[in-house]
């Protein structure tokens, strides 16, 4: 698999992942402070998650895995690129239902809250889990789809 990595910051827990991911023979593209050679603009949440989300979003790369400090920030900012459903991942648990019921395709974890253990415990359920395809499930979906597209279509003024 192909998977987009991006972070604000590189730590021993995006080292870790980065090990693991590759280790499982995943193709890894690097975004952010992960990518060599990365400018400080590059390596702003706001760049890497817009990054990881493009590269998922125009199918260059089969999923995404981000970080930030709290994970909140690169997931609303990955969630704003059409297709994209980023789900900021806790467990192993949380992170097979939102592959399972949400077809979630950017995997998002805390920089201060996620121990190495816990994200190889992630990784494991995220690319193991396949989408729930029973009808009331693809109905949620597609009703998602079409709350992105209504909204899409609008000129949205600043909040």
């Amino acid at each position: 698999m192909i998977i987009a990595i991006g972070s604000d910051e590189r730590t021993l827990l995006t080292d870790a992942v980065e090990q693991e991911l590759e280790s499982k023979g995943h193709e890894l593209v690097r975004f952010g402070a992960l990518k060599e050679g990365a400018s400080s603009d590059e390596k702003r949440w706001t760049a890497a998650a817009k990054a990881v989300a493009e590269a998922v979003s125009q199918g260059e790369c089969h999923t995404g895995v981000l970080f930030c400090w709290t994970g909140t920030g690169v997931a609303m900012a990955a969630n704003k690129v059409p297709n994209v459903r980023a789900a900021l991942c806790v467990d192993a648990q949380t992170a097979q239902g939102a592959r399972r019921w949400n077809d979630a395709n950017v995997l998002v974890m805390s920089l201060r809250l996620t121990s190495i253990a816990v994200a190889k415990e992630i990784l494991r359920e995220w690319c193991i889990t396949q989408p729930d395809k029973d009808e009331e499930n693809l109905r949620c979906l597609a009703e998602l789809r079409d709350l992105e597209k209504a909204y899409l279509s609008q000129n949205i003024s600043e909040a």
